[in-house]
């Protein structure tokens, strides 16, 4: 059982004969804003699919507060073809589907924009909201849980009008300005009510003053809603400006761990970001 709110132990994803990631272990506490970071390709998505249930990790385990949520071994062919370390420490298969993680309190958004492009924002909302729904196929089907439907209604639109998108709420998702389309699709994570918000990439794709906006909004909700944010991102100066620590790994390793300035004097860091001359 972990005292920290998201902790990776150990963590290895193997595909084939391919180590996306290794031997991870990392951990994010109450009202953290955590970030993991490194060049394309270093494993970063890797790990926040183990995290969210769309991976069973090759070795290791994964826990969210008091709950062990992934565990896995290398078995099968992949006890020959395993390429990491701590073989034979991990005994148990433990694997959680998406929707009951995002249940217990991890939500989470993607690298690549995943709206619901031709519906409304109001509608993009509002699916997030049945994660939670307690009426059954029959109940809703004729209609019988108008009352909570009422609810999840009500609060998808006051979370869209507490988060600047009021004046949107009814336009379709896919024709909102990028910037805007990005700030959506963590208002649709939001409307899980999780703990925890896992950002990938967040501001990809984003001019420097619409960075420097996310920076403010991400601050905002995380004091807001009392969340914990562990976040993927490329661009180092919103890294740097509300990070509380840095992760930073590179083909799949950690290389790095510590506070902004720790990290970014790194020479590992520098190496792995900037390469180094051959002498």
């Amino acid at each position: 059982m972990s005292a920290h709110v998201l902790e990776v132990e150990n963590m290895t994803m193997q595909f084939g004969g391919v180590v996306a990631v290794s031997d991870l272990s990392l951990y994010v506490d109450e009202g953290e804003i955590v970030a993991l970071i490194g060049p394309n390709g270093a494993g970063k998505t890797t790990a926040f699919n183990v995290i969210t249930g769309m991976y069973v990790p090759t070795n290791g385990r994964v826990y969210f507060r008091e709950h062990e949520i992934a565990e896995g071994y290398p078995a099968g062919k992949m006890k020959k073809l395993y390429g990491a370390g701590h073989a034979g420490e991990y005994k148990r298969l433990l694997k959680n589907t998406p929707d009951v993680i995002t249940a217990l309190g991890v939500a989470r958004t993607f690298q690549n924009i995943r709206l619901f492009r031709n519906l409304t924002v109001f509608d993009n909302v509002l699916i997030s909201k049945h994660l939670h729904i307690k009426a059954g196929m029959l109940s809703s089907t004729f209609m019988l849980n108008f009352k909570e439907e009422k609810q999840m209604r009500e609060e998808a639109a006051a979370l869209i009008a507490q988060l600047g998108l009021e004046d949107a709420m009814n336009d379709v998702a896919g024709s909102l300005p990028y910037g805007k389309q990005r700030i959506l699709e963590i208002v649709r994570a939001l409307a899980t009510n999780p703990t925890l918000l896992l950002l990938d990439e967040p501001a990809a794709g984003m001019n420097p003053q619409e960075t420097d906006d996310l920076g403010r909004f991400i601050i905002n909700i995380k004091d807001r809603f009392g969340l914990t944010v562990f976040m993927i991102e490329h661009h180092m100066n919103l890294v740097m400006d509300i990070s509380d620590r840095i992760y930073v790994i590179d083909f799949g390793k950690q290389i790095a761990e510590g506070t902004p300035n720790q990290v970014q004097d790194n020479p590992a860091v520098i190496k792995a970001y900037l390469g180094v001359d051959e002498a």
